[in-house]
């Protein structure tokens, strides 16, 4: 059964659909499809309240962020910003968008992207920032802003943190983009099927993930981002007591116990 998740306005149902199901999957899809489902300040608003809100389920199991229409996103909202041409103004949207690129980071379940069409700008950042990404063959991925004179400087902190760094900086200074298979060679995505088989391969990840304790993928995935930014010994000093923490946990100690017993957990019930 899936729920409807309650949005704060109508303007934010209009621009996200958002639901959870018995399991606790959170389906957040952009539904701008004639704009490209670009990240206005409405989705902006929509998102972040609904990424709160997963945040504050402690029965969420993993979010997948989907799109309607053609286009997964193309970014900002070019028109929405050319018509507010203040410094202060453009400060305050991009650290909008920031503070929901973190909230995503930050969330405790797994967020996969699931990318049926062009992922551009801070669509493609969206993508990158998501823990996951399967998407469609006939997806493309660009941030593209440096072709009406805006480097993309933000996506380019997420895109930096998949992709090679001069791979990187080729797509942030010429504009181009990328296909889906190449974005999957790139690490930018990790699955790459015919659209009519997106669903099907995007549940399959899902049913791999939900069978796993959910404290144990919440720990894991908080050390994983954390030690990526620190050098290698604090890496290994976060990931032991990590380690550690997690072994101490019931879910862990039942584990080992049911690989001695040749039987599984009772998690897995």
């Amino acid at each position: 059964m899936t729920e409807p998740i309650p949005s704060p306005s109508s303007a934010a149902d209009a621009v996200l659909l958002s639901s959870r199901d018995a399991r606790g999957v959170h389906t957040l899809t952009l539904n701008t499809p004639r704009s490209f489902n670009v990240l206005s300040e409405a989705m902006l608003a929509a998102l972040q309240a609904a990424v709160d809100a997963v945040a504050a389920d402690p029965q969420a199991r993993l979010v997948v962020i989907a799109a309607n229409g053609r286009a997964f996103c193309a970014g900002h909202d070019l028109k929405q910003m050319r018509a507010t041409p203040e410094l202060a103004y453009y400060q305050k949207l991009f650290a909008q968008c920031s503070r929901l690129m973190l909230a995503i980071r930050k969330l405790e379940v797994p967020v996969i992207a699931r990318v049926q069409g062009l992922a551009t700008a801070a669509g493609c950042q969206l993508v990158a920032q998501c823990d996951l990404a399967v998407a469609s063959d006939n997806a493309s991925f660009g941030v593209n802003g440096i072709d009406v004179g805006l480097f993309c400087a933000t996506p380019g902190v997420a895109l930096s943190r998949n992709i090679l760094p001069k791979q990187a900086m080729e797509m942030l200074l010429t504009g181009d983009f990328i296909s889906a298979d190449e974005a999957r060679v790139r690490g930018l995505v990790n699955r790459v099927v015919a659209p009519d088989a997106l669903d099907a391969e995007l549940q399959a990840l899902v049913e791999r993930i939900l069978a796993k304790p959910r404290e144990a993928l919440a720990m894991g995935k908080a050390l994983f981002y954390r030690q990526l930014e620190t050098g290698l010994e604090s890496a290994y000093q976060l990931a032991g007591q990590s380690m550690a923490c997690n072994m101490a946990h019931e879910v862990a100690q039942e584990g080992v116990q049911a690989f001695i017993d040749k039987r599984p957990p009772s998690w897995r019930a």
